[in-house]
């Protein structure tokens, strides 16, 4: 009877739990999206930011976001997904093994703005390239290295045994076993991380503040030339995001709506965080679904 009783009260304390979390969940995304719903238009995400007139849009903003989001998981994800690897089948359980693991959890923990100011040292001042994109690019791969290497491994160590046991006694070496063995059978988990660190980058902030800069040059989208300063393609150019935006305008905004404008771009950025973690999930169960029908 008490056990009974006990497994009850258990029970109701842990729905309450998760109740409270996706109660608290959906009033926070519900409170940004009602605040800035009103703002999304097509000229809104489109338009410039005008810094003392009323009306700007965020336009160069996102662009901003979503090109330094190409550069940065084009960098990342080779070195990610090659550590990953090289974790899960060829380390060995030696100290010098534990001592990565243990650099990977360090690097994992700090704060944004300590690898911000790390960027700012190395990547900011000592290249002499200044406030640019690929600045901000090679910090948030600092910043995201450790996602992407713990997402590789566990995929790699979750494919079942059987299966590269069975490819090297076909007499395929170790290399080939894992390109075309062990490697498409995590592509799903690999995938799945490679999209969620996606998100990490396109709402990443304090980071950015001091390697790509608070200011962004007057595009022209007609150029596409690499070494223009007002090339949106130019990676060597100091570039806003959309996340630096929105803590600019809250703070140093001097435009009669910056608080809309603030609210607007907030929920811009809250959903393209979401379809970031939906698509990570659906994707994910997609090209599982898809592996194994194939295998089938």
């Amino acid at each position: 009877m008490r056990a009974r009783l006990m497994d009850r009260v258990a029970t109701i304390v842990l729905t309450l739990i998760a109740a409270l979390i996706i109660g608290t969940l959906i009033g926070l995304l519900g409170f940004i999206l009602t605040q800035g719903w009103h703002k999304l238009n097509l000229d809104f995400l489109t338009s410039p930011p005008d810094i003392v007139n009323a009306g700007g849009g965020i336009g160069p903003q996102l662009f901003n976001s979503f090109y330094l989001l190409v550069l940065t998981m084009l960098i990342a994800l080779p070195i990610g997904i090659g550590a990953g690897i090289y974790m899960a089948e060829y380390a060995p359980d030696n100290k010098f093994t534990q001592f990565i693991r243990m650099s990977i959890e360090v690097l994992s923990s700090l704060p944004s703005i300590v690898v911000g100011l790390f960027g700012l040292l190395v990547f900011v001042n000592m290249t002499g390239w200044g406030y640019t994109l690929f600045s901000g690019a090679l910090a948030l791969t600092v910043f995201n290295l450790p996602l992407l290497v713990r997402v590789t491994e566990d995929a790699l160590r979750n494919v079942p045994r059987s299966q590269k046991e069975a490819s090297l006694a076909l007499g395929i070496t170790k290399w080939r076993t894992i390109v075309s063995v062990i490697l498409p059978a995590a592509l799903p988990g690999i995938i799945t991380g490679a999209i969620l660190a996606s998100g990490r980058v396109f709402g990443e902030a304090a980071a950015l503040l001091f390697t790509a800069g608070m200011s962004s040059p007057n595009l022209n989208f007609a150029d596409f030339s690499l070494n223009s300063p007002t090339s949106p393609l130019n990676p060597f150019r100091p570039a806003e995001t959309l996340a630096v935006h929105i803590w600019k305008v809250n703070s140093e905004g001097l435009t009669p709506d910056a608080r809309d404008v603030a609210d607007g771009a907030a929920a811009v950025l809250i959903i393209a965080v979401l379809l970031f973690n939906v698509s990570a999930r659906w994707f994910g169960t997609w090209v599982y679904k898809k592996m194994t029908s194939g295998s089938n």
